[in-house]
């Protein structure tokens, strides 16, 4: 593809929406900011213009919603400003939730696997599991997280373990649906094939069904490891937790920082992005190892 075509048919489809989001954002910041800069003028026995009002909107300590240069600016202080290790950075406070994060998605990935292939082999485990599997997805996770948390900590299990079982729970389920359909993928002549070659149980499972399923583990793996990143900031939100992801958030709310609540969100989505695009990288490679075509 031509660099003139990248352009127009990559580049400036995004550009453009993210042009639109901007133009919206910065209204909805006038708007909602607005009201208190107003009410200050009002006590001042202000009079002010509207380019005065809308200026004034873009530069409060606690807007209602910041504008993208106060969250841009705070992101800059928090990431490049601060020493990694100091409790006010951002890195430091995305390293205690990715730990979790990844733990709770290795745990989420090999009990998914591990399920999904007793559920293709066993069909009464796949008539007896599989409604509860589904079933526990029901739960809010919001309503769930405090009696993990407190549960485990009263038969002395604290730390990063309760986070990553939070992530666990959500991670689990995506790779659970996604690696059954995928072992079930095979097509019925090549599974006769491999009956009439006289292929043992595990043969079949490591020659076809195995190959066949990478696909689709890797698009669960997308889901799971961004759920499982969700599922470690919704862990530290009832512990009170001092560090992390969701320890910013709930600070943020405390003290209305909304500029820092924002950040921290922000710092999530990117952290998420890369996640996923490392696992869409692996998955490239995993395809290419096996001789799938680009």
């Amino acid at each position: 593809m031509t660099s003139p075509s990248l352009f127009r048919d990559r580049i400036l489809p995004i550009l453009t929406v993210v042009f639109a989001i901007l133009v919206i954002w910065h209204i909805f910041v006038v708007y909602l900011n607005a009201p208190f800069v107003r009410d200050q003028a009002a006590r001042a026995n202000e009079t002010i213009s509207f380019s005065q009002l809308v200026e004034r909107t873009f530069a409060q300590d606690r807007p209602v919603l910041p504008a993208p240069h106060q969250i841009a600016i705070e992101l800059w202080d928090t990431t490049v400003n601060k020493a990694i290790t100091s409790k006010r950075s951002l890195v430091y406070h995305a390293g205690v939730t990715l730990s979790a994060t990844l733990l709770g998605f290795l745990i989420g990935t090999a009990l998914g696997i591990l399920l999904a292939v007793s559920i293709v082999h066993n069909r009464a485990i796949d008539r007896s599991l599989m409604p509860w599997v589904i079933a526990s997805q029901t739960i809010p996770i919001i309503a769930i997280a405090p009696m993990v948390i407190v549960v485990l900590n009263a038969i002395g299990i604290s730390g990063i373990l309760p986070k990553a079982l939070i992530s666990t729970y959500l991670s689990f389920f995506p790779i659970v649906v996604g690696m059954v359909k995928g072992l079930r993928s095979p097509d019925t002549l090549l599974l006769d094939l491999m009956h009439t070659y006289n292929a043992s149980p595990s043969q079949t499972f490591w020659k076809l069904r195995w190959p066949a399923s990478m696909p689709y583990l890797f698009t669960s793996l997308k889901v799971a490891i961004a759920i499982s990143l969700l599922g470690a900031i919704v862990a530290e939100l009832p512990t009170g937790a001092i560090a992390g992801l969701g320890a910013r958030l709930l600070s943020g709310s405390y003290y209305g920082q909304t500029i820092q609540i924002w950040a921290a969100l922000f710092m999530a989505a990117g952290l998420a992005a890369v996640l996923v695009s490392l696992v869409g990288f692996a998955h490239t490679r995993v395809l290419k190892r096996m001789g799938a075509k680009p």
